[in-house]
């Protein structure tokens, strides 16, 4: 990932994007609504191309929606589990069949219910994450901890998190992803199984603004509106900077906690051509 971070790092300094609260708050929301793409990626085309509406590649243009790339269309890079990079494009870059009038909901993961919310802690589990329900008052949401730290690399470190059991499932889900995003953040320290960097101390602000902004895309990203939202609008008046907050990290986590929660969308691309494939 350290070649991810520095080619992130150098677009970010290149485009001079993101320099303010409020850049930074319709970065969110725009990776918000590139659902089909994992938030790192979905920053990665913001980068290359600001204001697109949506993107997608040419095998899921094709199947679903019968479009194709235009000839001269510029394609958009995004970084592939499977490879180093995959080509995508912008729906003014297709050329087919009109686009049905809710193409947003292409790009939807699907709500929250409480048999999807129940299957998150057997995930949790296989990442050494325990959970606990309490019995408390409104205002107090949930927690995460270290149970045991590991000693060597053979261990795994044990961790729990606490939610509030008297709270409605979008609010519970708003709290695992808020206390999930602390620790892929790196906020308790790092974790090299689960691939948790190590972080500088920050202030307390900060370290519950990037929760709270993981939260936000998490929750956005799969059709639940949290307090994110007014809390993170607070943040667009003030003189928050990229030198302050880092979106790298806000996106690597963002993605791990889909991925950790099996909510990850799934983009299908065309297979590669054999090597030596003539036309």
């Amino acid at each position: 990932m350290a070649e991810s971070r520095t080619l992130l790092d150098q677009l970010l300094t290149d485009s001079q994007l993101y320099k303010s609260s409020e850049d930074y708050k319709k970065l969110l929301d725009f990776t918000v609504r590139l659902r089909n793409f994992a938030p790192f990626n979905a920053m990665l085309l913001q980068l290359q191309k600001p204001g697109l509406s949506y993107a997608a590649s040419a095998h899921d243009w094709r199947k679903k929606f019968g479009r194709y790339p235009k000839e001269d269309a510029r394609p958009l890079l995004i970084l592939w589990p499977f490879g180093p990079v995959a080509l995508v494009y912008d729906v003014m870059d297709t050329d087919g069949d009109d686009l049905p009038e809710d193409v947003a909901s292409f790009f939807t993961s699907g709500e929250i219910d409480k048999g999807k919310f129940g299957t998150f802690w057997g995930l949790l589990a296989k990442k050494n994450i325990k959970h606990h329900e309490f019995d408390a008052g409104d205002n107090r949401a949930g927690s995460i901890r270290v149970v045991k730290r590991a000693t060597s690399d053979k261990e795994a470190t044990l961790y729990q998190v606490n939610i509030n059991r008297n709270h409605e499932i979008a609010v519970q889900f708003t709290t695992v992803a808020h206390e999930l995003g602390h620790l892929f953040l790196g906020h308790l320290g790092p974790d090299k199984k689960l691939k948790i960097p190590k972080r500088p101390a920050m202030a307390h602000d900060q370290v519950e603004l990037e929760a709270e902004s993981v939260a936000y895309l998490v929750c956005k990203r799969n059709g639940i509106s949290p307090k994110s939202e007014t809390y993170l609008s607070r943040f667009v008046s003030q003189d928050l900077t990229i030198d302050q907050m880092d979106i790298y990290q806000v996106m690597r986590a963002a993605g791990q906690v889909e991925t950790t929660l099996g909510l990850v969308s799934h983009t299908k691309y065309d297979k590669p051509k054999p090597s030596g494939h003539k036309d």
